[in-house]
């Protein structure tokens, strides 16, 4: 479309827009925002006289008399505020195509800060219109919707050009028992280097650990053939990496192929249509923290339908639960949408918001990645995902897959199994590392794929995370842990021991006061302790739905 003019995208005063607006019949794309359902409607325009664009707005400025008071003046001031009372704000928009393709951002009377506002709030996950395009994909219970046939094949094409970036040309590809796929990926080629601030590198040499580390005890800690893919007595040469191969059936199976690998963000309800996330965790904060360390206790707990979860991991957390929360989270988890099966499997996930990501961009950055284009795939880049499944976490080792699953696992009564997770920031790069178990190195978070993170963490938590999606009007039965309450102990409930956080001078050091929570003790529970063994420790977990749980 060709605009000769500014005669829609001008919000300044009437009088100033009649003299600027002297062109006729010039075309304007125009869109109404209706806040009340965050829908937004394209229009053209047809602009006979500049009058017309000032009847056709319809976002109006008023004035509000206020009160000040001041010790030297009893004055009132007039404060002007937005009226938001119309069906829609700003009909005509305040940006359109110029015929060049550049983009016409409007200076006036809407502040550039409001702009900015504005559209943060609409690509926030917690937005109608970012919840809608989710949403689409599925039904209301998070089933398939019923796709027409073109539908269908651009939703395949699009998962097979995902597909296609996910998974990397092996040197090498073992089967594994479990039914997994591991490919054998030169490390220089991993994912993570699809970054553009990346590209071209290698992984960078192992850091200086944090003093007062000392091996993990090898009496049920985890070796390096943990995961069931080590038991075909194949391994993945040096200087590759093994990565699980993403499947078709995998991104086809997701309730969200453009989610795929992310956690959705969902409002937790305390009410009957709860669909939030549960927990038993315990947490340390009001410190600046530079890692955690734990031992963490395997099982492999019932889920009760395809798109709930059940988790046990660590959390390096900075900034505020909204839209400005950084994360670094590791431990183990069973998710039938994620890997199509039941078998608890060790996991990695970081996460920056959108808030904090592009809060410090201008509008003029932020209407070109929503409206035009971009906005979806760097966003995704940006913000996270689990394990592999995006550009981000730098793997180091050639015999830990992530992803993969875990063997052998605890068992009611019988045997225990525990695995030791380490995360810390190196005091010389920044970049927060992983090592699993007896000193082994897994790879590393960048320092700059964070806001908060590149400085320290606020928070440390561990436990246990559950969805409760209330499928059948209940609470859900998927367990959290061994699925038996902190109260039956060793060998029955779950646990976390030797629990640590890495302080300012790399000093692995004890928790100060470990608070615990659990948001729903009657479904999952959690009790600690501590002794010269264990040092800090809690049990935790649940059945999830019982007579005291409905």
């Amino acid at each position: 479309m060709t605009i000769s003019g500014s005669c829609c995208l001008d919000t300044t005063t009437t009088t100033a827009r009649n003299q600027r607006c002297s062109r006729k019949n010039q075309n304007c794309s125009c869109r109404l925002l209706d806040l009340r359902t965050g829908q937004a409607q394209q229009r053209q325009a047809e602009v006979a006289h500049p009058q017309q664009c000032s009847r056709q707005r319809h976002l109006q400025t008023t004035t509000t008399t206020t009160s000040t008071e001041s010790s030297d003046s009893g004055r009132e001031t007039k404060n002007p505020k937005l009226d938001f009372s119309n069906e829609g704000v700003a009909e005509c928009s305040p940006f359109c195509h110029a015929s060049n393709g550049s983009i016409i951002i409007n200076k006036g009377k809407i502040s550039p800060f409001f702009l900015c506002f504005l559209l943060l709030f609409l690509i926030s996950p917690s937005s109608p219109i970012f919840t809608f395009v989710v949403s689409s994909e599925t039904g209301n219970n998070g089933t398939h919707q019923v796709l027409h046939p073109g539908e269908e094949l651009q939703k395949l094409k699009s998962i097979r050009e995902r597909l296609n970036k996910i998974n990397k040309p092996p040197v090498k590809t073992i089967q594994s028992p479990d039914g997994d796929v591991i490919d054998c990926v030169p490390s220089h080629q991993q994912p993570a280097f699809d970054h553009p601030q990346l590209k071209g590198q290698k992984p960078l040499d192992p850091p200086e650990r944090p003093e007062g580390h000392s091996p993990a005890s090898t009496a049920g800690s985890a070796e390096e053939n943990f995961q069931a893919w080590r038991l075909s007595g194949e391994s993945c040469p040096e200087g590759t990496i093994p990565i699980r191969r993403t499947s078709e059936e995998d991104m086809v199976r997701a309730s969200s192929f453009r989610s795929f690998g992310k956690k959705l963000k969902r409002h937790v309800r305390r009410d009957t249509n709860s669909n939030g996330h549960e927990h038993a965790v315990g947490y340390v904060s009001g410190d600046q923290y530079y890692g955690a360390k734990a031992s963490i206790n395997v099982w492999a707990p019932s889920v009760a339908n395809q798109y709930e979860f059940s988790l046990s991991q660590m959390w390096v957390i900075s900034g505020s639960f909204g839209d400005d929360l950084n994360t670094i989270e590791a431990g183990w988890q069973v998710s039938p949408e994620l890997y199509g099966d039941n078998y608890p499997r060790f996991f990695t996930y970081w996460t920056v918001s959108i808030y904090s990501l592009y809060g410090e961009k201008n509008c003029s950055e932020l209407f070109s990645l929503f409206f035009f284009g971009n906005f979806q795939t760097d966003a995704y880049q940006a913000t996270g995902c689990y394990n592999l499944l995006c550009s981000g976490f730098v793997q180091t080792n050639n015999r830990i897959a992530i992803g993969a699953a875990i063997s052998p696992t605890s068992s009611y009564t019988g045997g225990q199994f525990d695995i030791s997770l380490l995360i810390w920031k190196d005091p010389k790069h920044g970049n927060w590392w992983l090592e699993f178990g007896s000193g082994v190195l897994v790879g590393y978070w960048p320092s700059f794929l964070f806001t908060h993170l590149r400085e320290h963490a606020t928070m440390v938590q561990f436990g246990g995370e559950t969805v409760n999606s209330r499928a059948s009007g209940f609470h859900t039965a998927t367990q959290m842990g061994s699925g038996h309450f902190a109260g039956e102990g060793f060998g029955k409930a779950s646990y976390f021991r030797n629990l640590q956080v890495v302080d300012w001078d790399n000093n692995l050091i004890p928790l100060s006061n470990l608070k615990l929570l659990a948001d729903h003790p009657n479904c999952y529970d959690i009790q600690g302790g501590i002794n010269r063994v264990w040092g800090d420790y809690f049990y935790y977990g649940g059945p999830g739905r019982n007579i005291r749980c409905p």
